[in-house]
């Protein structure tokens, strides 16, 4: 029981990383130009290309022996 609670710890730990990581925040917020409705449609942009690659981090966590 305490191994599962570790690994979805892990695999929740690993995918908000890689979305704040994603996340070109420094250059949307800072530019003027850009109005709130394009930051949030970037924001989605990048939450739905960030699946794909969460999802395989969860696949790897779970079965390392995927990635030989």
């Amino acid at each position: 029981m305490k191994d599962r609670k570790a690994k979805a710890k892990l695999i929740i730990l690993l995918g908000i990383i890689w979305i704040i990581v994603s996340l070109p925040l420094p250059w949307i917020i800072n530019n003027p130009l850009v109005s709130e409705s394009q930051f949030f449609t970037i924001l989605g942009i990048i939450g739905i290309i960030s699946i794909p690659f969460i999802a395989l981090g969860v696949v790897w966590t779970l079965k390392p022996e995927l990635t030989t």
